[in-house]
């Protein structure tokens, strides 16, 4: 089995963004040589998220709200980890709930997604270098 690893790394301009890396993966699916396997794409640190969906800017700013809205305000009185020193409990209530890795399959060499998925990095709380890890394995 072969095995490759390739880490991407990030520096938001805003606090929270949401990065389309679909390209970024396919291309170190095709450095990989893999016919046939997977590839894990993980956020390397506890305020981010990778998630599969559709490349919609409507999509992405209902994400925004509801994760505002809905998930965890930003609003730093509220959380018991700001009393920590830290602001950023809400950034990491984001990430456990769009969650922090996505596994896609790779079929013929190239990543097996359906006709509207894509590949996302989720900034919660950026502004700040962070990474994650694109590892793909297979035959």
């Amino acid at each position: 089995m072969k095995s490759h690893t390739h880490y991407l790394w990030f520096n938001t301009k805003r606090r929270q963004e949401i990065i389309d890396i679909t390209e970024a993966v396919a291309e170190q699916v095709e450095a990989a040589g893999v016919r046939d396997g997977m590839v894990l794409v993980s956020a390397m640190h506890i305020t981010a998220s990778v998630f599969v969906n559709d490349h919609e800017s409507g999509l992405w700013q209902d994400i925004l709200r509801w994760l505002e809205d809905t998930v965890a305000p930003w609003d730093p009185a509220r959380y018991r980890h700001n009393e920590t020193g830290e602001d950023n409990a809400a950034a990491h209530l984001r990430s456990v709930t769009v969650g922090h890795e996505a596994i896609v399959p790779i079929t013929d060499g190239k990543l097996d997604l359906g006709p509207w998925q894509r590949i996302f990095y989720g900034e919660w709380d950026g502004q700040r270098r962070k990474r994650l890890i694109i590892k793909v394995l297979g035959e």
